[in-house]
């Protein structure tokens, strides 16, 4: 019987680690997932943008909400790995103007992406406008800077804030502060990197009627910090440790009106471009017949940054 969630950093980490399912190791020489999207730009425009999700080692952070461990490499990243996936993936990437590196971890974590592949890579990227790519704040310094320089087009570095709620951040196990967060971001951006934010709708230890208000303060200290876009993931059950929280009474899953309201508030406080997250939208939905269309609401909604009326649904009430 797992005990109740620690106080201390070192317990929490256990925690998490203790309640994954046993993993099976990815295989680091394997062409990688690859998406392309429109996403609107920061000048307005709404262009087709290249997602490649790269393999590589698990991220040395524990953070209670994560389930990216799950198609993590065994060990360090090989060398040379993140470039032959990088270079797999190009010819699917159509159109793409710009490309997102996202690899389960930080970018700029040596262990999951080998230092000596960053300027084959920044190679490889010579195509694209803009590169995008994820990092801790604690990792975002001086290897960010030698990448860009070796980069033809932009560089934006995505952080996860997750949530400026300081205790709740804490409980998270992301080792890192609103304050840290702002650090990273004001030293990014006056070496022209720009910021992207990640924050999570309904994290646990927050109360569900606390979610949104949280959600959208969260996004506009981004903003503050001078992030340029925020992605509002809601929190996805699955990973072990919320599905204990959740038995704890520390967890329910954001419904999928959570995340729209979020959403539609972040995107009327026009700061900057406020997307919400459609993966497995599913997950968060109890009415099968209005998801359609709240799904393509949120979509418009990304794509336009304006709010559009909520969908309402005979079947469910008031949808979802």
């Amino acid at each position: 019987m797992p005990l109740p969630y620690p106080a201390d950093a070192g317990g929490r980490g256990r925690f998490v680690t203790g309640l994954r399912a046993p993993a099976v190791p990815a295989d680091p020489w394997k062409a990688p997932a690859v998406l392309v999207e429109d996403e609107r730009t920061e000048r307005g425009e709404v262009v087709p943008v290249g997602t490649v999700f790269l393999t590589g080692a698990a991220c040395p952070w524990r953070c209670v909400f994560c389930d990216l461990w799950k198609g993590a490499t065994a060990g360090r990243t090989p060398r040379g790995a993140p470039v032959a996936q990088l270079d797999a993936a190009l010819p699917r990437l159509g159109g793409a103007r710009r490309v997102k590196l996202y690899n389960g971890g930080s970018f700029f974590d040596p262990a999951a992406v080998p230092p000596d592949d960053l300027p084959a890579l920044a190679g490889l990227c010579a195509p694209f406008e803009r590169v995008i790519v994820e990092c801790h704040p604690a990792l975002a310094g001086e290897a960010a800077v030698r990448f860009r320089e070796r980069l033809a087009g932009d560089l934006e570095v995505a952080m996860g804030l997750e949530t400026a709620h300081p205790g709740v951040l804490r409980m998270l196990n992301k080792r890192m502060t609103a304050d840290s967060f702002r650090r990273a971001a004001d030293y990014l951006r006056t070496r022209g990197i720009a910021v992207r934010a990640f924050v999570l709708v309904g994290p646990p230890f927050l109360p569900p009627a606390e979610a949104v208000s949280w959600a959208v303060f969260s996004a506009a200290f981004a903003f503050d910090c001078g992030a340029t876009a925020v992605s509002l993931i809601p929190v996805r059950p699955g990973n072990g440790a919320l599905d204990e929280l959740a038995r704890q009474g520390l967890f329910s899953p954001p419904p999928l009106a959570m995340l729209e309201e979020a959403a539609q508030e972040a995107v009327a406080l026009g700061r900057g471009r406020a997307f919400a997250d459609t993966w497995d939208l599913a997950l968060f939905s109890r009415c099968e017949a209005c998801l359609p269309a709240r799904w393509e609401r949120l979509e418009a909604m990304n794509r336009t940054q304006a709010v559009t009326p909520p969908v309402r649904c005979d079947a469910c009430g008031e949808g979802g």
